[in-house]
């Protein structure tokens, strides 16, 4: 099962709304078949695990482990519980059940109702937490929700002056493509007005292949001109306000009351089918949702310059999971 997870982990931003499953076959001891779900509308792991076993002779006498229930119902793609009746498998072993009430158990009983040997839990933690995004989405009925942020070594966000509309750095280059790359793992990225006033951002993951997330404004008085970068091509934009303007821009409007704002727009999000969002915003961004407890990591990064005042970073009460060196920046991992 731990190679399962390895494999599903491969998943990890291009297969959504789809979990992150991988699938292992073993036969007398030896793996013949493996595979990861690769994205949405693409063969489930277990079909291309399966896929790789010319002889089904050997399918009738081998164990498929897989991270996550096997789907009953078709979708894109025909159910897998039925794929495996029709191979014969004998025995599967299952990390997690499927939160989805499309499956939530109809699965495995499907399998056990025609005779499979089906054994649950194998690893569940582990497989809860490669899946974390996909059962916070089913459980809370929320995306999961990151909060990212660089600060000065003296715990600033950003000086107190600044010359010009662009990003004042204080990560290295290692650091922002470790940013972009966990942009193309997250369907969402979402900031604020002042963000997007002063640092006129792109919010893309240039530095890293994969896909561009969806970018998320909160502008509440639509003070972000049509010509900034965030409405630009490159990817779409929504932007939550709460105006009577009209003015055309590229991007969806959701208006919205500002009286709750981060649980409104989590709200939005959650109905949007969005099943994660990185927060990049400012200060009065990130404050909005730690105050709202709506958060389940935060990712913060510690430069080597110091401003000696400015706007101060946000104070979080959460437990440190990781210490890491990133160049020359320090990065931590909290969760609550």
């Amino acid at each position: 099962m731990a190679r399962a997870l390895e494999l599903a982990a491969h998943g990890l931003g291009t297969t959504y709304p789809n979990p992150l499953v991988g699938c292992v076959i073993v036969h007398k001891d030896t793996i013949i078949g493996q595979g990861f779900h690769h994205h949405a509308g693409g063969p489930h792991a277990e079909v291309v695990a399966i896929s790789q076993i010319q002889d089904d002779a050997l399918l009738r006498e081998s164990t498929l482990y897989v991270t996550l229930e096997p789907c009953s119902h078709f979708g894109k793609t025909p159910p897998c519980a039925n794929l495996i009746l029709a191979k014969k498998i004998p025995h599967v072993v299952i990390c997690n059940t499927d939160p989805n009430p499309k499956v939530a158990g109809s699965g495995i009983k499907l399998l056990r109702d025609a005779g499979v040997v089906v054994q649950t839990g194998v690893l569940e933690s582990a497989g809860r937490e490669v899946n974390r995004r996909f059962f916070t989405f089913f459980e809370k009925h929320r995306p999961y929700i990151i909060l990212k942020w660089a600060q000065s070594a003296d715990g600033f966000l950003a000086p107190e002056t600044r010359e010009e509309k662009r990003p004042v750095w204080i990560t290295g280059n290692r650091s922002r493509q470790v940013v972009h790359k966990w942009r193309t793992e997250e369907q969402a990225i979402l900031i604020g007005t002042k963000t997007a006033l002063d640092d006129n951002p792109e919010l893309t993951a240039r530095y890293w292949h994969g896909n561009q997330p969806l970018r998320i404004l909160i502008d509440k008085t639509r003070k972000v001109k049509p010509e900034s970068h965030i409405f630009d091509s490159q990817s779409k934009t929504v932007v939550f306000h709460d105006s009577e303007t009209t003015a055309p821009v590229n991007a969806q409007l959701i208006r919205i009351a500002f009286d709750d704002v981060a649980a409104r727009v989590v709200k939005n999000l959650y109905q949007m089918g969005l099943q994660s969002v990185i927060v990049e915003g400012g200060a009065k961004t990130l404050e909005s949702f730690i105050k709202a407890g709506l958060w389940d990591e935060a990712r913060v990064f510690t430069g080597l310059v110091r401003f000696g005042q400015g706007t101060a970073a946000p104070q979080i009460e959460a437990r440190i999971i990781e210490r890491t060196t990133v160049g020359d920046d320090q990065l931590i991992l909290y969760r609550p």
